[in-house]
């Protein structure tokens, strides 16, 4: 798109010559701030709370991370151990293989959003369980409020469960597209936990079709 910097300058003088005296432009990159400050906020008002029920079995709270201004939000299930030491989402061997099949299909880990349905590590790796889920979500969905994603996929059927709140087996609807009960604009998608993939090497294809399908979705959005 062209700016035409005569008629911006037209307009600017019009409005000063009705009163205006001073006259603000608000870039882009103020608004992708604002969604990093509330994001901020809403990690203080997490550690704050302390309503995630995990936080005392583990080291503290492990927040989702990214570009705020990312149309898409991957979902995983809980923070591992590596990431309960590094306070980071997606850090471990599984981070690790996620960020090299976003990549491989042209997605770059620091464009696009990464967080968990809980925030702490459940003890020695375990599912987290329903009430342990329930005290993280109003978080999530607050974050996903803030970042207004064209599209959440969520990594496993857990994290479809935290987001959609039913469980879908997931050799099954895996690769399908699911309404945001929260935001109709929103599209839920579902795909292999990357840990899940490290443990069955033959769902890699699907995983990295996935990935692409992915890619389609958001240039649709």
């Amino acid at each position: 798109m062209s700016i035409d910097i005569d008629k911006i300058s037209a307009t600017l003088e019009a409005l000063r010559e009705i009163g205006f005296g001073e006259i603000y432009v608000l870039r882009q990159e103020e608004k992708k701030d604002d969604k990093s400050l509330l994001l901020k906020q809403l990690y203080e008002r997490l550690e704050r709370e302390r309503k995630c029920v995990l936080y005392e079995s583990a080291s503290g709270y492990v927040f989702g991370e990214g570009d705020p201004n990312s149309p898409v939000v991957f979902v995983g299930e809980a923070p591992g151990e590596e990431e309960d030491k590094l306070k980071r989402p997606f850090v471990g061997r599984a981070g690790k293989y996620l960020n090299s099949k976003l990549e491989e299909v042209g997605l770059k880990r620091e464009r696009v959003y990464i967080t968990n349905v809980v925030k702490s590590r459940p003890p020695g790796n375990r599912p987290p369980t329903k009430e342990e889920m329930a005290s993280c979500l109003p978080y999530l969905r607050k974050e996903i409020e803030i970042i207004k994603p064209k599209l959440i996929v969520c990594l496993g059927s857990t994290a479809m469960k935290g987001i959609l709140g039913k469980e879908y087996p997931i050799t099954k609807y895996r690769g399908r597209t699911f309404p945001y009960p929260y935001e109709n604009s929103i599209k839920v998608f579902l795909t292999y936990h990357p840990a899940y993939v490290l443990r069955n090497p033959l769902s890699e294809r699907e995983f990295v079709e996935d990935l692409k399908t992915i890619l389609t979705l958001i240039s649709e959005a």
